[in-house]
């Protein structure tokens, strides 16, 4: 498991590209294996695993002071490769592309599997400590509320899917689901805002390898941006916006966690105050 520790505003300010990309952007898929990313931000551990032939348990580091991954913790899951399974305290859990799964705070036994080593699952996974223990659930993409927003004329036309979050899977604090632009449309989340309650996670997939996502971060009045390739996490704190354009569309998981699990608890940045 490794350890990060992101820059607070004050840093921020002063950080050349290299150093926002250490601090903000995590790169965790790695075929036939299982990693993890422990960053101090409200205590979210990010993770993706890619099992193959060999099956991949989630275990509790020595980071962690704990006897299992969730015995202070929730986590949620989501598939956005071949099909595979979740192994929860002995209960199976198939996941086919898209769906998702929340893992309740007291399991104690987490395994990944794929159906198919040449095609394999890929998992990616969001936790944040929890003072509550809700049921392991999952989540299919039919069943998902779904949220249809923005315009062709303003190439943000996207689909967003919410599948852990106040009136869907309940949790303790975690919230989670993906959202999918549709052919044409580019942006994500602009006009921007950020949560000054919460922590959140934009995860992008679905991007080609000649394809990249220019994500917008930092104070409305200061701005930087990271180039994003497929597969990658960035990390958005409290003071940060959390915007996206592509070179074509594309799609993200993102995750919260903080004081609240509203959808809607966002603290606009009005255009002209971009910087």
């Amino acid at each position: 498991m490794n350890i990060r520790y992101t820059a607070g505003l004050a840093e921020y300010k002063a950080m050349d590209t290299e150093a926002l990309r250490n601090a903000f952007l995590a790169d965790l898929f790695e075929t036939g294996k299982l990693n993890l990313l422990y960053c101090e931000l409200d205590r979210v551990i990010l993770g993706a695993a890619v099992p193959t032939v060999e099956a991949l348990a989630l275990e509790a580091g020595r980071e962690m002071a704990c006897d299992f991954f969730c015995q202070r913790r929730e986590a949620g899951v989501l598939n956005i490769g071949g099909s595979g399974s979740v192994l929860v305290d002995g209960v199976e859990h198939p996941l086919e592309n898209r769906d998702a799964l929340y893992i309740g705070r007291g399991c104690k036994t987490i395994v990944f599997r794929s159906n198919e080593p040449a095609n394999p699952a890929r998992f990616y996974l969001v936790s944040y400590p929890a003072h509550a223990e809700y049921p392991t659930k999952v989540a299919r993409r039919a069943d998902a509320h779904a949220i249809h927003l923005g315009t062709a004329l303003q190439a943000n036309k996207r689909t967003i899917y919410q599948y852990i979050h106040e009136k869907g899977i309940p949790s303790c604090q975690l919230v989670m689901g993906y959202t999918e632009l549709e052919p044409g449309s580019v942006w994500n989340t602009m006009p921007c805002h950020t949560h000054e309650r919460r922590t959140e996670v934009y995860m992008y997939f679905d991007l080609n390898s000649d394809q990249r996502v220019l994500h917008f971060m930092g104070p409305g009045h200061e701005t930087r941006h990271l180039v994003v390739s497929n597969e990658q996490a960035v990390l958005s704190p409290m003071w940060s916006i959390h915007s996206g354009c592509g070179m074509g569309a594309y799609s993200f998981c993102w995750a919260m966690g903080g004081e609240n699990q509203r959808f809607d608890d966002m603290d606009p940045v009005a255009l002209e105050n971009l910087r």
